[in-house]
This record gives structure tokens, C-alpha cells and sequence, in this order.
């Protein structure tokens, strides 16, 4: 492995099966990402973008294949160690907020912190409340998802994602439910936040404006990446 390469995907593929129906969602993918870069996966609908997003946040079992991040394979951890990379490593950013309707902002971006279980509750509640001053919403701490516009969820969203640190963020058209203006100030944030964490960023979307901000596109159709 390259000291500069952060995420080596090797043949990866994952098929879905339905009775004697086959859906080949993703189909011998091979890539590698380098440490502190960013990259589009850009493809229309049912190219398998979000499949291949999951496989490499640990958050499915490819069919076969290996899935590397900094030299660790997550396929060959157990359940339990995999899910401990993802809480303490990776950060997820989806299109549908996914914010637990009866916590407030605050409570929200803690979550991750109270799973992880190191640290004083104390301390995780200082560090939600800077994550929230930087994503702007420090005097919406204590508003629930229903007193939140789309934009301001998720920005919520995008605080919890990085309350453990996470050396990598995952986002999952992470404005396909914002208008065009809310949707330009949630990449622009994003993307300071990236170049000031020094994170990996990879983001899912069929938005072709945002190639232009990332350091490499990759492209797929029908599961394939081209």
C-alpha cells in the first residue's frame, strides 16, 4: 500500500439476490483514494453510487472483494470492530437527515459521542456545541427537527457526522431535498470543512456542478465504474 493512499477498493462487487432474481448493484470496482483528497461518484439513478458509498463505510457486505482503509481490511473484521471504525472514523452525511425527531440539535449531534463512550458527557456537549457554532446553528441547540428548516437539518446532520473526529465523511446526496440556494451554501460548507479538517471526502451525486470542486470524479453506470 501506498504511505499516500487512504482507501484501496479491489474487485468489489455486490449483488442482491430476490428469489431467482439477480440485481448486480455493483460490478468489479477497483479504485484507490488518496489521503486528504476528495472525489464525486457521479452516475444517474441505479448506477449503484450509494451501494458502492456503503461498501466503503462499512455499512453493507460486498459479494466479493476487499475494501482497505489505511491498510485495515473491513470485511475481514468482525461486525462489532467494523462498526467501531465507522463510529470513531467515518462520518455520514445522507439525504434524509436522519435526525431522531424527539432530541433537540444538540442532542442530536451528541448521539455519536454517548455510543462511542470515551469521554465526559461534558466534554461531548462542549464539543456539539462547537460543531454547531460552525456549521452556524450555535442558537438552535436546543430546537427539534420539526422546528428546523430542510437546510438548517441538515447542517445538524453534517455536526453529527463529525463529532467523533472521523478522518473520512461519506455523503449521500447530501442536497437532494434542499432548493438550489440552500443547496449551494450546504456544498460550500462542506467543503470548508473538509479543507480545514483535512478529512477524505467522498460525496454521491448526479449534480455535474460539482465535479469542478473535487479532485477526481468517479463515474459509474449499471454498477460498473468506468
Amino acid at each position: 500500500m501506498s504511505k499516500n493512499m487512504f482507501i484501496e477498493i479491489d474487485n468489489v462487487s455486490k449483488i442482491y439476490r430476490s428469489g431467482s432474481r439477480s440485481v448486480n448493484a455493483v460490478r468489479a470496482a477497483s479504485l484507490d483514494i488518496e489521503k486528504n483528497s476528495s472525489a464525486a461518484i457521479l452516475g444517474p439513478s441505479g448506477a449503484g453510487k450509494s451501494t458502492l458509498l456503503h461498501l466503503i463505510g462499512g455499512l453493507d457486505q460486498p459479494t466479493e472483494g476487499s475494501v482497505r482503509i489505511e491498510g485495515n481490511d473491513l470485511y475481514k473484521m468482525s461486525d462489532r470492530d467494523r462498526a467501531d471504525i465507522r463510529n470513531k472514523h467515518i462520518g455520514f452525511v445522507f439525504q434524509f437527515y436522519y435526525l431522531l425527531p424527539e432530541f433537540t440539535a444538540l442532542e442530536n449531534v451528541l448521539l455519536p459521542a454517548l455510543i462511542k463512550k470515551t469521554g465526559s458527557k461534558r466534554e461531548g456537549v462542549k464539543r456539539a456545541e462547537e460543531l454547531l457554532d460552525l456549521v452556524g446553528l450555535r442558537e438552535r441547540t436546543t430546537h427539534k427537527p420539526s422546528e428546523l428548516s430542510g437546510g438548517e437539518a441538515q447542517r445538524v446532520a453534517i455536526a453529527r457526522a463529525l463529532m467523533n473526529g472521523p478522518s473520512l465523511l461519506l455523503c449521500d446526496e447530501p442536497t437532494g431535498n434542499l432548493d438550489s440556494k440552500t443547496s449551494e451554501a450546504t456544498l460550500d460548507l462542506i467543503f470548508d470543512i473538509k479543507k480545514r479538517l483535512g478529512m477524505v471526502l467522498i460525496i454521491v451525486t448526479h449534480d455535474e456542478r460539482i465535479t469542478s470542486r473535487t479532485d477526481r470524479v468517479i463515474r459509474m453506470k449499471d454498477g460498473a465504474v468506468l
